[in-house]
């Protein structure tokens, strides 16, 4: 359905060393694809992708980092809008033959992620909402959140749902694009250097998982902690730097 996320992809520094952490943190398998390009796998279905970051990011100084997949029904329509709403794009639509057309854009206020419709035919339907090894929720650290959901809501049609008081942040401001709540949007803390979007991956139970990001190199950010609903989080980097999070109904 257009307008919701579908895919997630890491650009990192090292593929190698990022298929062995977040196997064992998440659960993931590895499946080789072409180019160099890989895909982790959960009940041997592909749920995200892993490139090596591109060595134009690399002369740009941007650090490794997940990147969140919208669908749309025209990939040029949605680009020519996202430049009308102030929004930037950082790679003009193209296409890989019968698999995809996308293109990398970023909101207005610099948070980045790519509009895209897949050309496959017969695609398997998502696994089901809670899937260990699938994205449970999307959360979008902005500048101006207000701002920020003005601009999604007439992008992607999003609707609010919840929302919590959050005092010096702000409203944290929940959403649903066609269908039960999906993520949140807030301001962003000061030390955060720019805007951007955070993805929880389910897992089973927290405290196996965290022991792992320590195991492997990666560090906490924030966590683990309970949040409303019953379920916990922990936020965190991986080894090469790229932001992440998990979430799971127990620790």
């Amino acid at each position: 359905m257009s307008g919701k996320f579908f895919w997630y992809e890491l650009l990192t520094s090292d593929p190698e060393a990022a298929r062995k952490f977040y196997g064992n943190v998440i659960g993931w398998g590895i499946q080789d694809g072409t180019d160099g390009y890989r895909l982790f796998t959960t009940q041997s279905r592909g749920v995200a992708g892993l490139m090596e970051l591109p060595e134009h990011l690399r002369e740009a100084k941007v650090p490794p980092h997940w990147v969140g997949y919208i669908s749309v029904d025209d990939v040029d329509d949605a680009v020519e809008e996202i430049e009308e709403e102030d929004g930037a794009v950082h790679r003009e639509p193209f296409e890989i033959p019968g698999v995809i057309r996308l293109a990398v854009v970023a909101d207005p206020q610099g948070a980045v992620f790519v509009v895209a419709k897949g050309l496959m035919e017969n695609a398997p339907p998502p696994l089901p909402q809670g899937t260990p090894g699938t994205v449970g929720w999307h959360e979008l650290y902005a500048e101006d959140a207000v701002d920020a959901f003005d601009f999604y809501e007439s992008l992607f049609g999003w609707n609010k749902t919840e929302a919590m008081d959050m005092g010096p942040r702000g409203v944290y401001q929940m959403f649903a694009s066609g269908g039960p709540t999906t993520g949140g949007m807030m301001n962003k803390p000061e030390e955060m250097p720019m805007p951007a979007w955070l993805f929880y991956f389910n897992v089973p139970a927290l405290d196996a998982a965290v022991d792992q990001i320590k195991a492997g190199g990666g560090h906490i950010i924030m966590g683990p902690m309970e949040v409303p609903g019953g379920q916990w989080i922990v936020n965190a980097t991986d080894p090469q730097g790229a932001h992440f999070a998990l979430v799971a109904p127990k620790r």
